[in-house]
């Protein structure tokens, strides 16, 4: 009999901390299966328009010194460009940037973008420079492939044309280099920044 006393007696899990506790996990849950959506569609078409301008003053050869500096300026320009207008578009949606479909699709990009500036590296200056438009090309394209799958639909889409372009660069001649990284960091991010834009919402 005490020993059944002392049983009733020990207090129950409050009714609201299991409420808490489910909402937690229904959140945690909803998030993981959410879809990352802070692509802002206005600043994909700056990035594209700025993408065009530097396949305007590049110089024709692919890997010389000057060639590589204004492209590799467009990139961080884009990088800056893009990633302040992911923060102004989730904090003024009241949501934490780096949610769940957030780190899974940045981690899904960031390999494709890491080995790209490595082989850039190991071939600027040297004959292989030639096909580096092809390659970041189609490594930009397999890292928006991969990362859309925790995106927008159209993200993937927008990525396998990158590496259709990118394939078309790395046999086509040196000179339409620049051309190719305008249709593609150029004319496709207009194109999926105009999708954004109209779809969802901004």
């Amino acid at each position: 009999m005490a020993f059944r006393s002392r049983r009733t007696m020990d207090p129950a899990p409050a009714l609201h901390e299991r409420a808490l506790d489910d909402l937690r996990f229904i959140r945690q849950t909803m998030e993981q299966a959410a879809a990352f959506t802070a692509f802002s569609g206005r600043s994909l078409v700056v990035i594209g328009v700025t993408a065009m301008l530097a396949a305007v003053i590049a110089p024709v050869a692919p890997g010389t010194g000057t060639w590589l500096l204004i492209w590799i300026g467009e990139a961080v320009l884009a990088l800056t460009i893009g990633v302040a207008a992911a923060l102004q578009k989730t904090h003024a949606a009241g949501e934490p940037l780096w949610s769940g479909p957030a780190m899974k699709f940045s981690f899904s990009v960031a390999p494709s973008l890491a080995v790209g500036a490595l082989l850039t590296a190991a071939v600027a200056g040297t004959a292989m420079a030639k096909l580096l438009p092809g390659v970041w090309l189609l490594l930009y394209g397999g890292g928006l492939v991969s990362g859309g799958m925790f995106s927008l639909r159209v993200v993937p889409v927008v990525g396998a044309g990158f590496m259709v372009i990118g394939a078309v660069a790395l046999f086509a001649p040196v000179e339409s280099g620049n051309l190719l990284l305008a249709a593609g960091f150029g004319a496709l991010h207009v194109v999926l920044g105009v999708v954004v834009a109209r779809k969802y919402g901004g």
